[in-house]
């Protein structure tokens, strides 16, 4: 996981970083609000791929006293902030420069430097965009984006792909806005371009925000993963009945699993105890990614009580 985010992070990271310079300096000789609002977008892109690279280092952080069960969902947190940070710095102010454009419109007065920028973020863009998205598709296997979306617990990679698809997206509108205002002759659509642009970050914000949500107040496993566990418990003559099993990710690859167990009244404590080392020793060979592994021994009726009270 952390290789293959790490790798996807850097690329976004250079080409904004690139990007960002370009795209202020063009800003700076042309006037034109899209372009402006094109380097705010790809400044916070730049700097939200240094908070993601800051919460994957992080989370790699071993348990200690405080945090027994690790640091792994430090990274949704920041992953959280990102979301933050495209509303607020790069939907807000594209739409404060668009609406300011659109009020008061400026001529662009030399383009070239916007076609060529544009042109040049465009090929950048994509090469990051191609990056993130052969990771992605890397790991969703046969399932579609939106379902390996929601089903993914490594916020990284989506988060960069949303934010690449946002960059190129919003280059298009830039570079559609920046032409027809040119062409046409009325200097609004450029603030238009803007406007557009905000519209763009905000949706991709807020779908990233719904996304590390629910990674932040807890996600069980998947679907795959419970039914592997509760089928190793199933097969086993040892057990009456799997009362519950809860899972939880405490981070894109650390699960933590919680079991009761009602075992046969025909073993002694040395075969529960020996039973209990085989369970997770099967559960963590089929599923490394578990790493916790809780398991209470109980019987049903006493089970059904406690948890009725």
């Amino acid at each position: 996981m952390a290789s293959g985010s790490k790798k996807v992070i850097y690329a976004a990271l250079a080409g904004n970083s690139l990007i960002a310079i370009s795209k202020f300096t063009a800003a700076f000789f042309t006037g034109s609000s899209a372009m402006l609002s094109e380097g705010v977008h790809s400044l916070v892109d730049t700097g939200n791929q240094i908070l993601m690279l800051h919460g994957l280092k992080k989370a790699s952080k071993k348990p200690d006293k405080m945090h027994p069960f690790g640091y792994g969902t430090e990274l949704y947190f920041w992953a959280f902030v990102v979301a933050i940070l495209i509303f607020a710095l790069g939907s807000g102010i594209s739409l404060y420069e668009g609406i300011k454009h659109i009020r008061h419109p400026e001529v662009i007065t030399d383009p070239t430097w916007n076609y060529v920028v544009l042109g040049l973020a465009i090929i950048f863009e994509g090469w990051a965009w191609t990056v993130a998205y052969l990771e992605f598709n890397r790991v969703k296997g046969k399932r579609g984006l939106w379902q390996e979306v929601r089903r993914s617990k490594d916020p990284t990679i989506f988060t960069i792909l949303f934010e690449d698809t946002a960059a190129m997206l919003g280059l298009v509108a830039a570079l559609v806005g920046i032409f027809l205002a040119q062409y046409l002759g009325i200097p609004e659509l450029d603030g238009v371009a803007s406007v557009v642009i905000a519209a763009i970050l905000a949706a991709v914000a807020v779908l990233l925000a719904i996304e590390c949500k629910g990674l932040l107040i807890g996600e069980g496993a998947s679907k795959e993963v419970v039914e592997g566990i509760e089928q190793i418990f199933s097969n086993d003559s040892r057990i009456v009945s799997l009362n519950e099993l809860l899972t939880m990710h405490m981070g894109p690859t650390d699960i933590l699993v919680n079991v009761s167990i009602d075992f046969s009244d025909a073993l002694d404590s040395k075969e529960v105890e020996a039973a209990v080392s085989d369970f997770e020793t099967q559960i963590k060979q089929q599923f490394p990614n578990v790493k916790r592994i809780f398991i209470e021994a109980q019987s049903f009726l006493s089970h059904i009580r406690v948890n009725s009270a």
